[in-house]
């Protein structure tokens, strides 16, 4: 699993993150950007056999405040349109997974996750 956060892409360096990353932080200036290189995990389906490319796959977490009052298939496709590049390009990306959120939203499902982890050790505890 590859991350691409700002400056810096743990588990090896891909060429087309930094594309991603600059044409989604130019335009939607998100306070958070994640972007993993899955393509590892799927090189072995029928449609990337004889593909060039070993960077079709990708999942992305943006939060921004871009995407405040618009439902998802809005904000989704906000982002394809971004990368329609990336996505036409012979070898290019061939699959998209996206969260899209809101700074807010982010927040509300940390605190959702902290409390759901602190049950788990307090039930944990218990036994």
């Amino acid at each position: 699993m590859n991350a691409w956060q700002g400056d810096v892409l743990q588990g090896g360096f891909t060429s087309a993150a930094p594309a991603v990353s600059l044409a989604i932080t130019d335009s939607l200036k998100p306070t958070s950007l994640e972007i993993y290189n899955d393509s590892n995990m799927h090189a072995h389906h029928r449609a990337m056999q004889g593909s060039v490319s070993k960077e079709t796959h990708f999942r992305l977490v943006i939060t921004s405040e871009a995407f405040k009052s618009k439902m998802q298939p809005a904000r989704h496709r906000m982002v394809y349109a971004l990368l329609k590049e990336e996505l036409e390009r012979a070898g290019g990306i061939h699959a998209l997974q996206l969260r899209t959120q809101t700074p807010e939203e982010e927040e509300r499902r940390l605190t959702r996750e902290r409390a759901e982890k602190e049950s788990s050790i307090m039930k944990a505890e218990e036994r």
